[in-house]
């Protein structure tokens, strides 16, 4: 009884690390925008968490502001990652549904 429980697991646990792989190659094609200084900064990230565009507004491009306009990018890229941190954790919690214990985390995530 013990030896078909086990292997039920093992197969289980199998079909999540497909399912994992899966998700993590979608992701990468799944992207997630980010602005500040009211839009005047997008970053677009996607799920791998790779910066993937950038868009500043040329409004914003004076040189006595560049530490302006340093903190504006640094913001919207913060958010986009942060986005996609949220965008890959839910898609991850899909998969495993409870399997793995609160704040274990998954790695790369």
């Amino acid at each position: 009884m013990l030896k078909g429980n086990m292997q039920g697991m093992l197969k289980q646990l199998q079909k999540v690390q497909e399912d994992m792989a899966r998700v993590q190659a979608e992701l990468a094609n799944k992207t997630v925008t980010e602005e500040s200084g009211g839009g005047m900064i997008k970053a677009t990230v996607n799920g791998s968490k790779e910066l993937v565009k950038l868009d500043i507004d040329k409004q914003v491009i004076i040189a006595d502001e560049k530490d302006i306009l340093e903190d504006l990018v640094v913001a919207a890229v913060n958010k986009a990652l942060a986005s996609a941190s949220k965008m890959a954790d839910e898609e991850m919690t899909k998969i495993t549904k409870g399997m793995m214990p609160p704040g274990l985390g998954l790695p790369g995530f």
